[in-house]
């Protein structure tokens, strides 16, 4: 028996912090998602699946989750496919200048979201802002990136991308850091062009680094898309930049409805995992680890 237990106590300080942070919350939410409660009031009504079939039944849920996947979609693109390309063209540069470009290229992942928000909040300024200066000197007619519908989700996404991109671009640095030179130098050996290069050696080795890439940027991606909207839209204009975390703080600390907030977070959850899941099912299976 002891020989048996003795895997688990070694694993217990590691359980311990999820069973009490993770797996508890989600219990509380899902037993209070099945009440009726204003957060003030000390009694609960019962409601049932009530709560449920009101959030099921109205329009702005349904915006809020084509919103959140368009956000995810955004954030693949920005944190996944550009970081990687940046990387392998920064493996071609000079080595004494790889330094250079990593530090630069990391620095917005150390600064707060809600700095990086106020940064971007002077950015997206119609009048002053850098982004609308530089389009007026090109000549072309801006956008009101956060009051303009079109734009206001991808002003967002924007805010959020550039303060995780540096993460994932030295992830990948790392990665493709251990791919063998030796590989690399026979295929130009064979007259292999650089694409043909990215494609058919590098990409296939960091596989597995591509796989982590994608579900944190989708798991931290959702982490982080709280505070941008708060600060930058506040869910506007017309909900076009709300998502499943933002509406899940209105319905509980604007609204006071605590119990439809409880059932956003958990049919959040149930439509989350399994996208998850079946995403880590099907690339694993294009994964290659090195032995």
């Amino acid at each position: 028996m002891r020989r048996h237990l003795t895997p688990y106590l070694f694993i217990l300080p590691a359980l311990l912090p999820l069973l009490v942070f993770v797996f508890r919350p989600l219990v509380v939410t899902f037993s209070l998602s099945l009440f009726d409660w204003n957060l003030v009031s000390p009694e609960r009504v019962w409601a049932g699946a009530g709560n449920y079939r009101e959030i099921l039944g109205s329009g702005e849920f349904w915006v809020a989750v084509g919103n959140t996947l368009l956000y995810g979609a955004g954030l693949l693109l920005a944190n996944v496919a550009v970081p990687v390309l940046l990387a392998y063209g920064i493996m071609q540069v000079p080595r004494r200048w790889q330094a250079v470009y990593r530090s630069v290229l990391f620095t917005p992942t150390v600064i707060s979201l809600a700095v990086a928000s106020v940064i971007f909040l002077w950015l997206y300024n119609p009048l002053i802002g850098a982004f609308n200066v530089g389009l007026r000197a090109l000549g072309l007619d801006p956008p009101a990136w956060l009051s303009d519908h079109r734009w206001a989700l991808w002003a967002v996404v924007g805010v959020t991308a550039w303060k995780a991109f540096g993460y994932s671009f030295i992830v990948y640095l790392a990665g493709l850091m251990a791919v063998p030179g030796e590989l690399v130098e026979a295929a130009r050996v064979e007259k292999a062009r650089e694409g043909q290069i990215f494609r058919r050696v590098v990409l296939p080795l960091t596989s597995a680094t591509l796989l982590y890439l994608v579900v944190t940027s989708l798991i931290t991606g959702v982490q982080y898309s709280f505070v941008p909207v708060h600060m930058l839209t506040g869910g506007g204009p017309n909900e076009s930049s709300t998502n499943l975390v933002y509406l899940t703080y209105q319905y509980a600390f604007q609204f006071f409805r605590v119990g439809e907030a409880a059932a956003v977070a958990i049919l959040a959850f149930s439509f989350y995992l399994p996208l998850i899941l079946l995403q880590a099912l099907v690339l694993e299976r294009r994964v290659h680890y090195e032995s």
